[in-house]
């Protein structure tokens, strides 16, 4: 079993008064495929964010690669952010640049690299994305799924060993998404790449998910936690039951 590089502790969130979750707890170890899922309004994202230091935690707190998220600012901020990758459910491309640029902005932010450098890191991870012929295309010149892997693409620009994807199958069709969902594995099994994604499509979580935490929005907090083929046929919570096997509820 290899060493956790997230541990999750005790993790609260709250909003004018009102709780999201609460007493959440669990690890993400190295390399694999981690999935936090749910219902619409569980507050998947929102966990997400506290992970990533974007909402401070009501209670508990983060631990990435080794350092506390809470409370950290400055340059010791900026590195460890520098080794973690997001690509939000949209894919958030600046739509005046090309997608060889869009890649090129955090190496431009973040690094030493001539432009010639930058240039070519861009077209390595584009490649690596299957966009290696699209570097000089305009956001608004490419399908949805092509977004989807452009942000994937910039989110590892500067090679980080974590990378946190939001929804990244929202709004796809199915053959898109499953495309994806094989660049996901792809990525994870050739890299090392410690995913963490965000997604309640059934397809997807049972496609790419290694182990997985169920959060639940009338539990206020984590109902499941394991191999997502597992929790599918052995769980006995009629919620996980029900999210599984695409039942209603009586």
């Amino acid at each position: 079993m290899t060493e956790p590089v997230i541990r999750v502790e005790n993790l609260a969130a709250r909003f004018s008064g009102r709780t999201i979750f609460e007493h959440v707890s669990f690890e993400v170890r190295r390399g694999e495929v981690f999935v936090i899922l749910g219902g619409s309004g569980c507050g998947k994202s929102t966990l997400l964010k506290h992970m990533i230091g974007l909402y401070a935690p009501a209670e508990g707190g983060t631990t990435i690669l080794g350092q506390r998220v809470e409370g950290l600012a400055g340059a010791a901020r900026t590195a460890l952010l520098r080794r973690l990758g997001v690509m939000w459910q949209s894919g958030a491309l600046f739509g005046s640049l090309t997608l060889a640029e869009n890649i090129s902005v955090p190496l431009e932010e973040h690094t030493d690299l001539p432009p010639e450098a930058r240039a070519l890191v861009a077209q390595a991870k584009l490649g690596l994305v299957g966009l290696g012929d699209a570097a000089g295309r305009l956001p608004a010149e490419i399908s949805g799924g092509m977004a989807k892997r452009a942000g994937i693409a910039r989110a590892m620009a500067l090679d980080p060993p974590i990378l946190f994807l939001d929804e990244p199958s929202a709004g796809l069709d199915p053959i898109t998404s499953a495309g994806l969902d094989a660049l996901i594995r792809q990525l994870a099994r050739d890299l090392g790449t410690t995913f963490v994604v965000v997604t309640h499509e059934l397809q997807s979580i049972l496609a790419i998910g290694d182990r997985c935490i169920m959060l639940d929005k009338e539990a206020r907090g984590m109902i499941a936690e394991g191999d997502p083929r597992r929790l599918r046929e052995e769980s006995t919570n009629p919620v996980v039951r029900a999210f599984f096997r695409r039942e209603v509820l009586a």
